[in-house]
């Protein structure tokens, strides 16, 4: 049941956030609606980064898994200054009500789960809109919980 509720309220919170959307043009044709620029769209991986590392092949570890220190403060704060939080993981369908319900249980707040993300890093990612890398590093939360001294780079438009 608590998962229904939680998926449903993902729903209705992913539903306005369509609301913060801005209408673009190019050349007198819509394009694609963005941000605004002080509202952030974060995807953020859970395996070794908001929680300690564990593969699919070990689903029994997930339920317990240990929350990586600061990671909740500031994923939460961001969700409350108005951001988007939609966790994108390497996790299979088969792992979704287990994340969803550890979620849960630690107390992230967020929009959206998308699960099913290619395993590996070494990641390319080619958009046409701008894009902030940041890379989980040591104390990576503690430092970022106020936008400080961020690791990582940023793509220019």
């Amino acid at each position: 049941m608590q998962i229904l509720f939680r998926a449903l309220l993902n729903k209705y919170e992913m539903e306005n956030t369509k609301e913060n959307l801005v209408a673009k043009e190019k050349d007198g044709k819509k394009i694609s609606p963005v941000l605004p620029a002080h509202i952030k769209n974060y995807l953020v991986d859970i395996d070794g980064t908001i929680c300690e590392d564990i593969p699919n092949e070990e689903p029994e570890r997930m339920v317990s898994a240990a929350v990586l220190p600061d990671a909740l403060d500031t994923l939460n704060k961001w969700y409350d200054e108005g951001h988007i939080i939609t966790f994108f993981t390497s996790r299979t369908e088969e792992h979704r009500a287990v994340t969803e319900e550890w979620l849960q249980k630690n107390g992230f707040k967020y929009h959206a789960l998308l699960v099913g993300k290619p395993r590996g890093g070494n990641y390319h990612w080619i958009d046409n809109a701008p894009v902030e890398v940041m890379n989980v590093k040591e104390d990576f939360w503690k430092f970022n919980l106020n936008r400080d001294n961020v690791i990582g780079y940023k793509i220019p438009a």
